[in-house]
């Protein structure tokens, strides 16, 4: 009888075990099938909210997209969205004008910006006057350039540079915020000075 009971113990225990595991792998098999299935909708939440492509993917718990396009087959493109925080509208813009000579690039980023302008939810400044000639653009990017050079040593932060490089380049030649960024990111070393004007590299 006792043989019979230590038998029956033996058994019983052997059948809990063995339910206990085929629960510990359904529960296993579940949790995996939850977390890949989050990470697939958090990869879709991202594509969904820029629509642009991987350039201008925005986090969507951030960001609200309400419009956007592109130019010249892709080579520019826009993104207006809304903080999810506040509500305040941005537009972000990306160009890809690596190989372009500069001016070419300065005239992609001019068609980028002309039609996130157009599109833009929010009312928006349009600077007024003709596009930049090469030559305008040369000038422009030599003020800059010579004021980095008289004010900042090479390699400061482009963005600690900006107020008085625009200051400078708006007092000699009314302006010109696409050359004063330019000028700014080279001499920061955030992208190389073949991007500038060929007389000012």
């Amino acid at each position: 009888m006792a043989t019979d009971l230590a038998a029956i113990g033996a058994d019983l225990h052997v059948a809990l075990t063995r339910r206990f595991e085929r629960r510990r792998r359904t529960r296993r098999r579940l949790v995996t099938m939850a977390v890949a299935t989050l990470v697939v909708c958090g990869v879709a939440a991202t594509a969904i909210a820029s629509g642009i492509g991987p350039d201008l993917q925005l986090d969507p718990t951030q960001w609200s997209i309400v419009g956007g396009g592109s130019v010249d087959n892709g080579r520019g493109a826009y993104v207006h969205a809304k903080r999810l925080s506040d509500g305040s509208p941005s537009t972000f813009l990306v160009e890809h004008d690596a190989g372009l000579p500069a001016y070419q690039a300065f005239l992609l980023h001019e068609r980028t910006l002309a039609a996130a302008q157009a599109s833009s939810p929010v009312p928006v400044q349009v600077e007024p006057g003709d596009l930049c000639t090469p030559f305008a653009l040369t000038r422009a990017e030599a003020v800059a350039l010579s004021t980095l050079r008289t004010q900042f040593s090479s390699r400061t932060n482009a963005d600690a540079t900006k107020a008085s490089v625009d200051s400078a380049v708006q007092a000699a030649f009314a302006g010109s915020p696409y050359a004063s960024e330019q000028a700014r990111r080279a001499y920061a070393g955030v992208q190389p000075g073949s991007t500038l004007m060929p007389s000012v590299q």
